[in-house]
């Protein structure tokens, strides 16, 4: 039985040959040195980072239109935020912590605090050893997501802070990378100098500016999918097919659907030629029937959608309590 699932997705610049990487705080664009062969090194970039890579297969599931999760993904449960109002606020598929994040530990579910009421929907007890399966279905009850792309409840007050590691890891890399140094200049065509009064600050004047993209040899998207780690959950067939039609369909929709637009000037698709090293990742429609298919033979493991009310006033009180 396949413990791991590898994918090596040769990308490359829609247009041109230029493209910007993520930046990092205090860090900008990560550079590296990558051994190659006889002793030596090659200038690579980290062009996206794992964190990104989950949010965007995430978003894969998300219709933002409709401040809802996708049409055909009905019956998968997730936790909705909404204002007092009932206005949508945030998901826990939208939220860098998922079902940890601030809103849903600090707003209200059915009149109670999320951080009070979820340790015992997970099972957590003082002077009890803390059950990783039956962690694993609460999870999946609440957002399989959360599973697939991992979750910390870092809570001090909880007698345990349970870390679900990430089932996908998915990450771009560049290797003999180049820069590619330009500029340009914001105009004014109103009044070019500026004054004591009005400056670059609030916008006015001629501001010129410098810009530095990469151009590389190769750009790779890197793909593990950790099948050992879902037979972990204790799910049973059904809840581990639900896992697994979920990755096929992010993952279809990710890199089989067209351009990965993950900035203005970071337009990637897969290189000509290079299609192959997609097999074993279906395509969107039959991957989209695989998951409802899935979350049908699911649904005695899932719960509903979960709506959490989250508003300033209260986060303020109840993190002064």
């Amino acid at each position: 039985m396949t413990s791991r699932t590898i994918y090596r997705v040769p990308l490359e610049p829609v247009l041109g040959s230029r493209f910007q990487p993520t930046g990092f705080p205090d860090l900008g664009a990560a550079t590296f040195q990558k051994p190659s062969g006889d002793a030596g090194w090659t200038q690579a970039l980290h062009v996206e980072s794992p964190q990104s890579m989950a949010n965007r297969l995430e978003l894969t599931t998300w219709d933002a239109a409709a401040a809802d999760q996708g049409e055909g993904l009905a019956g998968l449960p997730y936790v909705r935020v909404v204002a007092e109002d009932g206005t949508f606020l945030t998901s826990s598929r939208l939220e860098a912590h998922r079902l940890a994040s601030a809103y849903i530990m600090d707003g209200l579910i059915n009149g109670t605090p999320g951080r009070d009421l979820l340790p015992d929907w997970l099972g957590l007890a003082s002077g009890r050893a803390m059950d990783h399966r039956g962690l694993a279905r609460a999870v999946f009850r609440l957002d399989p997501l959360s599973l697939v792309h991992g979750v910390f409840f870092a809570q001090k007050a909880w007698p345990w802070q349970p870390k679900i590691a990430r089932v996908v890891t998915c990450f771009i890399d560049a290797e003999d990378v180049q820069e590619a140094v330009s500029g340009g200049v914001k105009t004014d065509s109103v009044n070019p100098k500026v004054d004591d009064n009005r400056g670059t600050a609030e916008g006015y004047g001629m501001v010129p500016h410098q810009r530095v993209e990469f151009t590389a040899r190769t750009i790779t998207a890197y793909v593990s999918v950790d099948h050992e780690q879902i037979r972990s959950y204790g799910l049973g067939g059904v809840g581990s097919k639900l896992l697994d039609a979920l990755i096929d369909f992010e993952l279809a929709r990710l890199f089989r659907s067209g351009p990965l637009r993950l900035r203005t000037a970071c337009d990637l698709e897969v290189r000509q030629g290079g299609e192959s090293a997609l097999d074993g990742i279906p395509e969107p429609d039959i991957a989209a029937d695989q998951l409802t298919a899935a979350i049908a033979a699911s649904s005695e493991l899932l719960g509903p959608v979960t709506e959490v009310v989250w508003s300033q006033t209260g986060a303020r009180k109840r993190a002064k309590a």
